[in-house]
């Protein structure tokens, strides 16, 4: 076997181990989920998934931070078009934190902070203040480009994803069986770029005017109501 084809069989088990964890964890909360659910779900046998990840925390640190790297891949590789950036995120955002898994890991850890704050810790070490640090480096690499204009880096990252999606997806947390749809997102997502962009961009008319032709192209109505 190559080294390529065996550092990608590698890399192929690795994501089956962490999609494995993120249903158990899903399903049974960080203290309830044991490294052997997570073997006999990804379909490998226990040694094998301690050669990969070593603890139980860690095997949680990389899946966090995995999905919040897919959400930040757009801001890591921008396309030098702003508003697209903006509206690539959002729509990567919403389709990780919205997946019924995501939203059940966040309720079973809010219901375990009291008792285990260091869950608490570390669920926001490897989530949330990963997320904002990625989105803060992007806005304020777009200050210095003379796009954005903000005093406080942090506040403008708070702004942007509390404006897109905090609404429904508090709403998620809470009702499991009133999921919004499709065009309920899109409508919160449009509408929470429009007012960031009111806010902060140095040049509102043409950003929104270009927001609103991304928003409304036929192919982002395929990409994300399909």
């Amino acid at each position: 076997m190559t080294g390529s084809r065996r550092q990608q069989n590698r890399l192929n088990r690795e994501r089956a181990i962490l999609d494995a964890a993120l249903k158990v964890f899903a399903a049974q909360g960080y203290t309830g989920a044991s490294m052997d659910a997570v073997a006999a779900e990804a379909g490998v046998t226990k040694p094998t998934l301690y050669s990969y990840f070593p603890s139980k925390e860690s095997l949680f640190q990389a899946m966090m931070l995995g999905k919040r790297d897919v959400m930040l891949d757009v801001f890591e590789h921008p396309s030098g078009d702003m508003v697209a950036d903006l509206l690539v995120f959002a729509w990567a955002y919403a389709d990780t934190v919205m997946r019924p898994e995501m939203l059940s890991l966040a309720r079973l850890i809010i219901g375990e902070v009291q008792r285990f704050p260091e869950i608490g810790r570390a669920y926001q070490a490897s989530g949330p203040d990963h997320l904002l640090r990625g989105i803060m480096r992007y806005l304020d690499s777009q200050r210095r480009a003379g796009r954005l204009a903000f005093d406080d880096a942090e506040l403008a990252a708070q702004d942007l994803w509390g404006l897109i999606l905090s609404a429904p997806r508090t709403q998620a947390l809470y009702m499991p069986d009133a999921l919004p749809d499709r065009a309920t997102l899109h409508r919160y997502i449009t509408n929470g770029l429009r007012v960031f962009l009111k806010a902060y961009s140095t040049a509102p008319a043409p950003d929104l005017h270009q927001l609103e032709a991304l928003a409304s192209a036929p192919s982002q109505q395929v990409r994300h109501d399909a």
